[in-house]
């Protein structure tokens, strides 16, 4: 099987019914709606200062991190 070929069955997996895609439309149309877009960084944006724990609970410094080279942040959703 291609790449292409599991790529449509996996999204044909995925589908989500329509009556679930319409309540999930309405909340994005909601949110868009209640001026939430204007807070949120564009591609190509600076990202602020920031400081935050790591993934072993350590408190890292953007500014550090960067004087070591390039500097990739990963978000991760739902409840730890």
């Amino acid at each position: 099987m291609s790449l292409k070929e599991k790529l449509e069955a996996t999204r044909a997996a995925s589908r989500v019914p329509p009556e679930k895609r319409a309540i999930m439309e309405r909340a994005t149309a909601d949110l868009r709606a209640s001026g939430i877009m204007t807070g949120v960084a564009a591609v190509g944006d600076m990202a602020p200062v920031f400081r935050a724990p790591n993934y072993d609970g350590r408190t890292v410094d953007s500014r550090d991190l960067l004087a070591r080279g390039h500097l990739v942040v990963s978000f991760f959703r739902g409840a730890w």
